[in-house]
C-alpha cells in the first residue's frame, strides 16, 4: 500500500511540474555573485517560446540599462530584449531555440526543462549540449 501511495504521489508531482508549464516570469541568478540578475518573462507565440527581459535586479543595472555589458548592449536600456528564441516542445522539453547572453552578446543553441514546477533548467550550447553552460531559473510568484 506504501509503495503505491508513493507512486500515486510521483506521478502526480509530475503531472503538476508539466500541467504548469514554462510560461510566466523567471528569476535568473549570477553565476558569478549567486544574486538574482534579472527577471525573464517566458511566452508563447505562433507555438514557439521566447523569454524577454522584464526587470534587472542588480543594483548596477536597477535602472534598466546595462551598464555592466561588454557589448552593443552596454549603456542600453536592455528591458524588453528577447533573449530566448524559437524554443520548440518537445515531450518535456523545450529545444531547438536560442539564448543571448546580453553581457558579451553571444548566442548559443539552447533548450529548457521544467525540473521542478518552480525551477527551470536553462542550458546553452555550441554544437551539442555536452559543451555548454547550465543554469537554473526561479518562478516568481
Amino acid at each position: 500500500m506504501k509503495k503505491l501511495f508513493l507512486i500515486g504521489l510521483i506521478l502526480l508531482s509530475y503531472f503538476n511540474i508539466q500541467a504548469q508549464g514554462v510560461i510566466g516570469k523567471w528569476k535568473t541568478i549570477d553565476d558569478e555573485t549567486g544574486k538574482p540578475k534579472s527577471i525573464i518573462e517566458i511566452y508563447k507565440n505562433d507555438g514557439k517560446y521566447y523569454g524577454k527581459i522584464v526587470e534587472l535586479l542588480t543594483e548596477a543595472n536597477k535602472d534598466g540599462v546595462c551598464h555592466t555589458c561588454e557589448t552593443k548592449y552596454k549603456d542600453k536600456n536592455i528591458i524588453g530584449l528577447v533573449i530566448l528564441k524559437d524554443l520548440e516542445k518537445d515531450g518535456d522539453e523545450y529545444e531547438d531555440g536560442e539564448i543571448t547572453d546580453p553581457k558579451n552578446a553571444k548566442t548559443y543553441s539552447a533548450y529548457i526543462k521544467l525540473v521542478a514546477p518552480d525551477k527551470l533548467k536553462v542550458r546553452g550550447y555550441i554544437g551539442f549540449s555536452l559543451l555548454g553552460r547550465t543554469q537554473y531559473w526561479y518562478r516568481v510568484k
